[in-house]
């Protein structure tokens, strides 16, 4: 009897040696830490622009005349805004921009007599016009490389148009003026163009706009001899805008969402 439990004694003592042995021959477990991933949070954001405004030239009339070389100047603008970075590739902003005064120059036939020089000759048309356009654009950015990022955009809003100091001079030397007048119009715009990204917040940004702001109008007045009282219109003004600003960017570091971690033999 006591042979067996020595028997049983020696056998169990082998299956723990064995079992310690195995155990001292696996591998160490090694924990492996999985980088964490970035996740760009989005972010509200303020801008500053200035650019310069390159106009086509527009259609002048008065009544039924339509009137020859016209041209409006070149001038500048400022503009500010606030927006929000929805993600790596989409953001939208609000922004309000101010255009220095432009000079609209024409030519227009005169009624026969013109200033009693007879007929065929014209009047030299001046009118000054300023414009206040508030738009909303959407952005999509392409990409990212090396902190520049190119984008394309478009924008819908409104314009207040105002046009002042609108003189004439006749072939004869004599001049006089008109009354001026303003008005709210609808406007869309186009953007193309590229940021770069200073650090996580600052981002400097160049591009182009196509900018069409509508019409203008005087007041309306009659030039005598019973003719009505009738408006000169400023139709079809657009702009081609090169322009150049900052953005600062409110909360732009990214955030993570950590990783399970991974135990691996």
């Amino acid at each position: 009897m006591s042979s067996h439990i020595s028997k049983l004694c020696l056998a169990g003592v082998a299956m723990i040696v064995s079992s310690a042995v195995h155990a001292a021959d696996m591998p160490i477990p090694v924990i492996e830490h999985v980088p964490q991933v970035p996740v760009v949070a989005g972010g509200w954001y303020l801008r500053g622009d200035i650019g310069y405004k390159v106009y086509q030239a527009p259609n002048v009339s008065y009544g039924g005349t339509q009137w020859q070389n016209e041209s409006l100047n070149n001038t500048g603008m400022i503009g500010v805004g606030v927006g929000y970075k929805f993600s790596d590739f989409l953001r939208g902003d609000i922004t309000l921009d101010y255009e220095f005064p432009a000079k609209v120059k024409a030519r227009a036939p005169c009624p026969a007599p013109c200033g009693g020089l007879g007929a065929g000759q014209f009047s030299q048309e001046e009118a000054s016009i300023d414009v206040l356009t508030m738009l909303v654009n959407g952005y999509v950015d392409i990409g990212t490389w090396r902190g520049f990022t190119p984008y394309v955009g478009g924008g819908v809003g409104v314009s207040h148009v105002s046009t002042n100091d609108i003189k004439f001079r006749n072939p004869d030397g004599s001049s006089g003026s008109y009354p001026g007048d303003s008005t709210w119009n609808f406007s869309w715009a186009l953007m193309a163009g590229g940021s770069y990204a200073i650090d996580q917040n600052w981002s400097i940004d160049a591009g182009y706009r196509y900018l069409n702001i509508g019409n203008a109008y005087s007041s309306s007045f009659s030039t005598g001899g019973g003719n009505p009282s009738r408006k000169i219109k400023y139709e079809d003004l657009q702009a081609h805008e090169f322009r150049i600003g900052a953005r600062y960017t409110f909360n732009s570091s990214p955030s993570y969402i950590p990783e399970p971690i991974i135990t691996k033999y």
